[in-house]
């Protein structure tokens, strides 16, 4: 995904059914740090479609390394955590979107995950 400069959206469909996600600003990439803009947010269908915009609070947007990938940070939690195999994540409120959890628990098992990259 990195060969293309171009916005990636992500959705995840939990073991419990429930649907969120995020749209990076930027492809996705091993980082030592966080990057994107504040173009990124994370999202929830549960219970109801919302999406989570840059709160300003922050700059921790996006931060993926071979064990994980990450949206949002603050206060020692992350909006929306996954770890390397996509299997395992966890969701927490975090300053940078100031959403709330995006599944029904805060640990969850990916069920399904679709990832689209945008021209």
């Amino acid at each position: 995904m990195q060969a293309q400069d171009s916005p990636v959206l992500m959705v995840i469909k939990d073991s419990d059914g429930q649907m969120f996600g995020a749209l990076a600003s930027e492809p996705f990439k091993v980082s030592d740090g966080f990057y994107g803009t504040g173009e990124t947010f994370v999202f929830t269908f549960c219970p109801e479609f919302e999406v989570f915009k840059w709160s300003g609070d922050n700059m921790f947007f996006i931060k993926g390394d071979m064990d994980s990938l990450a949206f949002g940070g603050g206060g020692g939690e992350f909006g929306l955590w996954l770890d390397g195999d996509l299997y395992h994540g966890r969701t927490h409120s975090c300053k940078t979107f100031g959403n709330p959890m995006l599944s029904k628990t805060e640990d969850f098992y990916v069920q399904d995950i679709e990832i689209w990259a945008f021209e």
